[in-house]
């Protein structure tokens, strides 16, 4: 992992989260943290209770007293990201115009995974692992997640812009896996790039496979 990567979580407060005890929620922020930057590293299977909380600098029961088991936290964690990835998705279906859509989609992955490469890494390595321990809460995620990309992709390919053999579930889920894996290369080979230079190189290959001319 680069220092890049490395570098501390801070996962943001959600509304749902801000309606409970201050204590509790900053407390779980810190063990959402901890795990991530600890599985970033190794996966969820090489992480242990007791690494998690030292990391956290909290007791090891509390991670049992607000998760009920690692498992309890790896699952939360896991619907805590997405559902902020989602989140910042989902203001590319408010764009009117469907390239300019996919820009700020491809944009919004980008920006999201730059800020939290440690759960680039654990998407990478558990949402496609067969079987996997946390598949059923894989798939509910997945399909959360591919909605926006299919309704996004689905507007280019009313549009036309889309060749007519291809799938928009397949379009969906090749550009969802391409800025997964673009950002964690980025990330880890070519960390002196920007992030408008890697969004430049994706827009092209998008544009460019639909027939249009890459924006600047």
């Amino acid at each position: 992992m680069t220092p890049r990567m490395a570098c501390a979580v801070k996962l943001p407060v959600t509304p749902a989260a801000i309606s409970r005890p201050a204590r509790t929620t900053v407390t779980k922020h810190k063990l959402f943290a901890a795990a991530l930057e600890l599985m970033g590293d190794r996966g969820p299977a090489g992480v242990t209770v007791d690494e998690i909380a030292a990391r956290a600098h909290v007791a090891k029961g509390t991670v049992y007293y607000n998760f009920g088991s690692k498992d309890g936290l790896i699952d939360e964690l896991l619907r805590h990201g997405v559902a902020l990835l989602a989140e910042r998705l989902s203001e590319a279906e408010r764009e009117s115009d469907p390239i300019a859509a996919v820009e700020r989609l491809v944009d919004g992955a980008l920006s999201f995974f730059g800020e939290y490469p440690a759960f680039a890494q654990l998407l990478l390595s558990e949402m496609w692992r067969t079987p996997g321990q946390w598949h059923d809460t894989m798939t509910l995620l997945r399909d959360n997640l591919m909605s926006i990309f299919k309704a996004v992709i689905g507007r280019l390919a009313a549009d036309g812009h889309i060749p007519g053999p291809t799938e928009v579930d397949t379009a969906a889920a090749a550009l969802f896996g391409t800025l997964v894996v673009v950002t964690l290369d980025w990330l880890t080979f070519q960390p002196d790039r920007t992030k408008d230079e890697v969004r430049r190189s994706v827009m092209s290959l998008v544009l460019g496979l639909t027939g249009h001319a890459a924006r600047r």
